[in-house]
């Protein structure tokens, strides 16, 4: 006898559409929280509410908190706990439309895996942001944090104005629906001051552009074409990088390191 198909319920759907994994463990939803590390006095801007798993523990530390959540399916649930905490606000809205706070927040959430991407750009472009702490797929955290020895072209861009972290790890089974894969506690912060005077910053930008254009298959190749041979060569060895080292083995602390080598006056 075949095995039974169970058929997808439209909230099965919904959530398949949005990327939606429901936190259900209590210790997952604290390491979370933990991570996030919100300011007892600050704003807090939380991404995918859901039910509000993330947003009663995150009231509780924070000052104020905008808690978006787009899915109109559990509106009511959200309206609820939003209800019984008086310094949440409950936005049903595309966080991704919304317009960056002018005063100084972080954002927290258990984000739409699909729109990881586009969550991360959206925080590093928002000029008031202090910190994000999101949970994305482990895969994904683990790239751009260089936890497989590699590095990827949007950490090292960044790096001068913000640092990235893996916090932490979350399994699948921490989840509802449960995930194919586990998690991980992404969390980017802004630096108090750029490792870069800002008046340097686009040149140090463009620099990360050329090193990752892919001339050669290593970062001496490109960098080759635009800075003279014996300068690139001594700005290597004082870098201790070997001429062959391919792009993403590079940290960006030796990205730095270069840029202020091969840029001095």
């Amino acid at each position: 006898m075949a095995p039974r198909r169970t058929r997808a319920t439209e909230r099965d759907r919904s959530r398949r559409v949005l990327s939606q994994n429901f936190l259900a463990d209590p210790a997952a939803v604290a390491r979370v929280v933990r991570a996030a590390r919100p300011d007892p006095d600050g704003l807090v801007l939380e991404v995918g509410a859901g039910r509000g798993q993330l947003t009663r523990p995150l009231a509780a530390r924070c000052g104020r908190l905008v808690a978006y959540e787009v899915d109109p399916s559990v509106a009511d649930e959200l309206a609820a706990v939003r209800a019984a905490l008086p310094n949440v606000r409950h936005r049903q809205a595309d966080f991704l439309t919304a317009e960056p706070p002018d005063e100084p927040f972080a954002v927290v959430g258990n984000i739409p895996w699909s729109l990881t991407s586009a969550v991360v750009r959206w925080c590093l472009a928002a000029p008031r942001l202090r910190a994000a702490t999101l949970l994305t797929q482990l895969e994904y955290a683990r790239r751009r944090t260089g936890d497989y020895g590699r590095w990827s072209r949007l950490t090292v861009a960044t790096w001068p104005e913000f640092s990235w972290r893996l916090a932490g790890r979350v399994p699948r089974t921490a989840s509802r629906p449960v995930p194919r894969v586990d998690a991980g506690i992404l969390r980017i912060e802004r630096r108090p001051e750029p490792l870069v005077p800002r008046a340097a910053l686009p040149a140090y930008h463009r620099m990360v552009e050329l090193g990752f254009g892919g001339a050669g298959g290593s970062l001496a190749a490109s960098l080759r074409r635009r800075h003279p041979p014996a300068r690139l060569a001594a700005a290597l060895r004082a870098t201790r990088l070997d001429p062959d080292t391919p792009v993403g083995y590079v940290w960006p602390e030796q990205w730095l390191v270069l840029f202020r080598l091969l840029h001095a006056r």
